[in-house]
This record gives structure tokens, sequence and C-alpha cells, in this order.
């Protein structure tokens, strides 16, 4: 279900949240908002799952007007918000049944038993609550989220607070909703790196205004503008010289601790790594910018050098 979101302003007394960001998040994509502390992305995703209203503006899901649409959006969107808390004694399987017969939907053991299945619950949804970890109540607010079957849903910072394995869990739920629905998944994080893997598309806020948006792709290709980073260290037998040597001329060249990068268009990185004489280098790397290099580009924020973390390395 597409979102359109249109020239939407939201101000809390002398604090502007939001200041005209428009933007549209294609039906079935996973869309990750991303911003600094401050950016707006609260408060547009309040917007979004109808908690407040905008001051001007609108948002639109699936061509209905959220601000009018009152309750009834619930039955378009689900949310996940960064802090969600269950009762403690309830088990897994009881908290989802709460949440399937507020919202009165029929065939409800179904239904928690898919979104179990889909959040990787299954065979803990007889415990108690209490006994989960952090990364399973995370997972326990997502399947919450999924028992009504949404065409839309919303994320606020999904993985904020799980250790390594229960990032890697979630992701791999996310990526199977994916896979396996067709909703419009909408997420923040202040993880780039979970946004470049996880997303389709991305919107950069900054102050509640709207910095930049598109395709993961195309925001790194924008801030590589075709350009990728060679780095090569010596071989034990050769000379910083003679490697500086054989580099000057294929592009902007600067030197590093370990050797020297050369900064130059992805055929002359090709051509460079073919012609190199293997007792000349003992490895050599090829990057390009990553998401991370787009954001501070769209936050024009100078003081970061862009971060590179799509490699491929190769040992001579």
């Amino acid at each position: 279900m597409q979102i359109t979101i249109t020239d939407v302003h939201k101000r809390y007394g002398d604090v502007v949240a939001l200041e005209g960001p428009s933007f549209e998040i294609p039906s079935g994509s996973t869309f990750g908002v991303l911003g600094t502390n401050g950016a707006g992305k609260t408060t547009l995703f309040g917007l979004l799952v109808g908690h407040d209203r905008p001051d001007a503006g609108r948002i639109e899901v699936g061509g209905i007007d959220v601000a009018e649409a009152g309750h009834s959006v619930r039955e378009r969107v689900a949310f996940l918000p960064e802090h969600a808390g269950f009762p403690p004694a309830m088990t897994g399987r009881e908290v989802l049944d709460v949440h399937a017969r507020v919202r009165g939907l029929e065939a409800r053991d179904r239904r928690i038993e898919d979104a179990l299945e889909t959040v990787g619950l299954a065979d803990a949804a007889d415990r108690a609550v209490s006994g989960y970890s952090n990364g399973m109540g995370r997972r326990l607010g997502l399947a919450a989220a999924l028992i009504p079957d949404p065409p839309v849903l919303v994320l606020d910072e999904p993985t904020a607070g799980l250790d390594p394995r229960g990032v890697a869990t979630f992701h791999r739920t996310i990526e199977r909703i994916g896979r396996e629905t067709d909703a419009t998944v909408v997420l923040s994080s202040h993880v780039l790196s979970e946004v470049e893997r996880l997303c389709d598309e991305v919107a950069i806020l900054e102050n509640g205004s709207l910095r930049a948006v598109g395709s993961v792709t195309e925001l790194r290709e924008e801030t590589a503008d075709g350009r990728v980073t060679v780095s090569l260290s010596p071989a034990a037998d050769a000379s910083r010289a003679d490697l500086l040597e054989a580099v000057q001329g294929r592009g902007a060249v600067t030197e590093t601790s370990e050797g020297f990068e050369v900064v130059c268009e992805r055929d002359a990185a090709v051509a460079l790594c073919g012609d190199l004489e293997s007792d000349l280098v003992e490895r050599f790397e090829v990057t390009e910018p990553g998401l991370e290099a787009a954001f501070h580009e769209a936050l024009r924020d100078e003081s970061d050098a862009p971060s590179t973390d799509t490699a491929t390395e190769v040992r001579a």
C-alpha cells in the first residue's frame, strides 16, 4: 500500500518538528527514514500512525488521509514503537491473544500461530514473557503488530538495545516479511548499515526538512560520482617508493599507514589492479561509498569523512 507524504508541517510550541517534507513510499517496499536526533523521524511516525495530526500538509495511506481516518487507520497501519512492554506473567501466546481480541479479529488462533512462526517464537509461545530476552521481546512486539495482517508496518528503531545475535535474528525476520508478504515496511534506525541491508529506498531528514530521498543504490552512486577507492599495501620485499611509482597518474593518490589509497573511476581501478605486478603489492582492496557517505553528503557534514562499507579484497 503506497504512502504519500505531502508538505507536512508540525510544530510543538517554538520547536519546529517537521517543515514540509514531501515524498512517496512505494507499495510493498521496505523504506528507511534516516536522520540525527531531532530530525523529525518520531514525529513523522506519530503522524503516520494517527497518534497526532499535522498542522499543515497531508499523509495518505492507500489514498486515505490519515488525519481524517481516525481510529480506522489502525486497520491499515500497525506500529512497533521503540519501547514496547508486556505483562511479564503472561505468555507470548496470551499477549497475542489479547491483541487479537482487542482488534476484534476472526480466526485468532490461526493468526497467532502465523505471527509466532513469522517472528520465530513458535517454540517459546507458551513461556512467560518474564523469561524472554530483549530480542525475543522485540520480536513479540513485531508479532503483535503483524496479527491483523496489516498492509503497512511502521517500526521505530526496531533493533535498539539488541545484542548482535538478536539484531541478526530481527533482520532475518524483516527480510522474511519483505519476501513473503505484500506489506509496506517503514523503519527508522541509527545504524546505517542496517538500513542499507534491509531497505529498498530511504529518506534523509534534518531539522524537520527532507534532505534526500531515493533508492539506496541511487544515493550511493550519486555520492560516489562513479569513483571508487583502491587501497594498497606493499609486498614485504617491495619499497613504498616502487609502489608509489606504479600508482602515480592513476588517480588521486594518498599515503596511508599501510600503503596508499587511489581514488579513481571504476574502469581505472580495474585497469590498475590488473596492471600491478604481484611482487609489488601484498594486498589491495576496492571500496565504494556506502549509505553512510550518502547520509553525510545529504547533511553536508564536512567534518566527517565519507565511510566505505562495500568492499572487495584480493591478496596477491
